[in-house]
């Protein structure tokens, strides 16, 4: 067993090191932003208003649930124990200046996913249940013709449906039962079998029963963690100046040793911000693009400006305000790897009276990971539908259902670096995919703006 974790821990080494997917992911946002010019900023206040003001197109357009439920299902997924722990980590190894680069690596990585959802929507197909299917298993094998297309989009699709059960499944389960011992001694067993069978009830009625639940869920968790969040930043208020400070300096002169930190260079700034960003918000992984093909739709443009705000709330937003708690509390000082996973509660132990820090922390990991849970398993069901048809997807569903109880109760140290494999797998071929299809998105989003005769905007305001 220790050979094995081992070889793991050498090969997610090499796939998430600085040579392979990190300059990879970065590049492939920097090419689409240049390539899409800018898209993520010239209709930032456009996504932005089809996202939370309309909601929703007309119901007689193809798609099976709303755009917004859509976007809150692939909020559902990213917005995970990596914003709360994965931002601690990127602090501890890479300094405040890390999270300038996760702030850089979401920015560009709005174009990543908006162009990851527009193939989404432009390659979506019906399966035999009525239901739409789409993501990068599709827009691979038909965008791509010949033998490279059919060998990208079945790679995908086996990795995605076995990823799932990893990052998606036992290790958030795994995580949920941990906290929920230490804060309130509950045994695992018994944790396992009530997030196992709330799971259960939601993932069974498919898509249209998970959109539901996350665009009524996954909205208050958010806004339940910013609060607490928040609340320890009003207390630190004097000290806000300075940590945005400390963040845009480190970023460029690294940290030199202050406290129990050991100090962390440009580099590691730039190595740490950059993977625990993508870790946070999965642009590249190619995963929102399956949620973004269920959405009822009129155009892939107006699907994809909607997906890519899921990118700037995940990074932009609850990662900025994780790391906010964990510098202006000084936290970050008092230790290296090993103390990370402890900062955040450490921050908002200290930042607010009483016992609330760690109730809020506490509470945001398990609603966080069970969000993850839901997104996740319509990932993996939608790559098992591609592989092996509809007859697949109940079976699918039933042993994630199981894994959730098992991943309650085991020792998962394996799995987590099994995890990042298999993301990383996921996120080779989607990024091949992206880079040649990339101008096929441009030329379709410039007809867009360009020829239809009315494009709506904020507000309803039109023009010819």
């Amino acid at each position: 067993m220790e050979s094995l974790e081992n070889l793991l821990s050498s090969v997610s080494g090499f796939v998430w090191g600085p040579w392979l997917l990190i300059p990879l992911l970065l590049a492939t946002g920097l090419y689409l932003t240049i390539l899409l010019r800018g898209v993520q900023f010239r209709h930032f206040r456009l996504a932005f208003w089809l996202a939370f003001i309309k909601r929703k197109e007309t119901d007689d357009v193809d798609g099976d649930i709303a755009h917004y439920q859509a976007l809150t299902t692939a909020l559902a997924a990213t917005v995970g124990v990596g914003n709360i722990a994965g931002v601690a980590t990127a602090i501890a190894l890479g300094g405040p200046g890390a999270v300038f680069w996760m702030w850089f690596t979401g920015l560009v990585g709005m174009a990543t996913k908006y162009s990851e959802a527009f193939l989404g929507v432009r390659f979506r197909r019906t399966d035999a249940a009525g239901e739409q299917s789409g993501g990068p298993m599709h827009y691979l094998r038909q965008g791509i013709k010949g033998r490279l297309g059919w060998f990208l989009g079945g790679f995908f699709a086996v990795a995605g449906a076995v990823a799932a059960f990893g990052i998606g499944n036992m290790v958030q389960a795994n995580t949920v039962a941990e906290n929920v011992k230490s804060e309130w001694g509950l045994e695992p067993w018994l944790t396992g079998l009530i997030v196992t069978l709330l799971a259960a009830f939601v993932i069974l009625g498919g898509i249209k029963s998970i959109g539901r639940v996350t665009s009524a869920f996954v909205p208050l968790m958010i806004i339940f963690y910013i609060v607490g969040a928040t609340g320890v930043l009003a207390f630190r208020i004097e000290e806000l100046p300075a940590a945005f400070g400390l963040i845009f300096t480190d970023a460029f002169t690294g940290t030199s040793a202050t406290g129990g930190f050991v100090g962390a260079g440009v580099a590691a700034a730039i190595r740490y911000g950059v993977a625990r960003g993508i870790f946070s918000n999965e642009s590249g992984l190619g995963t929102g693009g399956i949620a973004a093909a269920a959405a009822k739709t009129t155009h892939p443009v107006r699907q994809a400006l909607v997906s890519m705000t899921q990118t700037f709330i995940d990074t932009l937003v609850v990662v900025s305000f994780t790391a906010l708690t964990i510098i202006v509390t000084g936290v970050w000082t008092t230790g290296g790897e090993e103390q990370a996973a402890t900062f955040t509660a450490r921050a908002f132990d200290e930042g607010l009276p009483g016992e609330w820090g760690s109730l809020i922390v506490t509470l945001g990991v398990i609603f966080f990971a069970f969000s993850t849970v839901l997104g996740w398993s319509y990932y993996g069901e939608r790559c098992m539908e591609y592989l092996f048809g509809r007859r697949a997807v109940l079976p699918y569903r039933v042993v994630f259902i199981v894994a959730i109880y098992v991943g309650s109760v085991s020792t998962l140290t394996a799995v987590w670096t099994f995890s990042d494999v298999m993301n990383g797998l996921m996120a080779l071929p989607n990024l091949v995919g992206l880079v040649i299809l990339g101008p096929l998105v441009w030329r379709e989003t410039r007809a867009y703006f360009q020829e239809r005769p009315k494009v709506e905007e904020p507000g309803e305001v039109t023009r010819p």
